[in-house]
């Protein structure tokens, strides 16, 4: 209801301000055709709930070109960056980038869904986009995670998978555990961690980011739309078939 009353409120303005400029109306006439569209807008507030629908009808098409509009000004940064992690087909026809943080659980709970449609969409390219945003820990763990994608890219995905799934906050400690434990030099994952091109990868994340208004973990980018939250393996197989189909995320 407050909605209704703010809207109400703004739309009485808006009237009484458009109407016909005449010398001649006084402020006397013209509150007393406020007063009439203020009983009109109460005797009728349907006209109330048809104005908030088209209003948000307005901003959402004009959120969503927005959208698009960031995504192809940073399309080369977004699919195909030198800084990112690609799983999947390196050539496959379709791109699916995913931002996380190594320290969300709903990250976690979404790593089946990534998993699933590897094995599910052999013309599939995931792009991982590290976005450490939880923590200093998160932090930590996205360096020591691009570090081994550069030195064993062959074993990032049981990295990333272990990660995720071993128990405890993600860090470096952590990190470097399941380094270790893969077999992996962590003297040398570590050493890695510290470049400079990782900092800068991290960077350009972010500025993607902000960017593209994406503010949490997980959350998608498929053709010209930004998804935000995990939306589960279904609602991403939808939009990675659709793309196949007819090159958008809806046919």
């Amino acid at each position: 209801m407050p909605q209704l009353i703010r809207i109400a409120v703004a739309l009485l303005a808006l009237l009484v301000a458009a109407l016909p400029a005449r010398a001649e109306m006084t402020e006397a006439e013209k509150e007393e055709i406020g007063k009439v569209i203020r009983e009109y807008l109460l005797t009728n507030p349907e006209v109330l709930e048809e104005a908030i629908t088209v209003l948000r009808l307005k901003r959402e098409q004009e959120e969503a070109l927005a959208r698009a509009s960031a995504i192809e000004d940073y399309g080369d940064r977004i699919f195909d960056s030198e800084h990112q992690i690609v799983l999947g087909n390196p050539d496959g026809a379709i791109t699916l980038v995913e931002f996380f943080d190594y320290n969300c659980g709903y990250c976690r709970r979404a790593l089946s869904d990534m998993t699933a449609l590897l094995q599910t969409n052999d013309d599939l390219r995931i792009v991982l986009k590290e976005f450490p945003i939880l923590s200093e820990g998160s932090v930590e763990a996205a360096r020591i995670g691009v570090a081994v994608s550069e030195l064993a890219p062959e074993r990032y995905l049981d990295f990333h998978i272990e990660v995720f799934t071993r128990p405890g906050e993600a860090n470096a400690a952590k990190a470097l555990e399941v380094a270790r434990d893969l077999g992996l030099d962590a003297d040398a994952v570590e050493a890695a961690a510290s470049k400079s091109s990782i900092t800068e990868g991290i960077t350009e994340v972010r500025e993607i980011a902000d960017a593209l208004g994406i503010s949490g973990t997980p959350s998608y980018v498929i053709g010209k739309e930004i998804i935000p939250g995990a939306i589960g393996f279904d609602g991403l197989q939808q939009r990675v078939a659709a793309m196949r189909e007819c090159g958008l995320t809806v046919c």
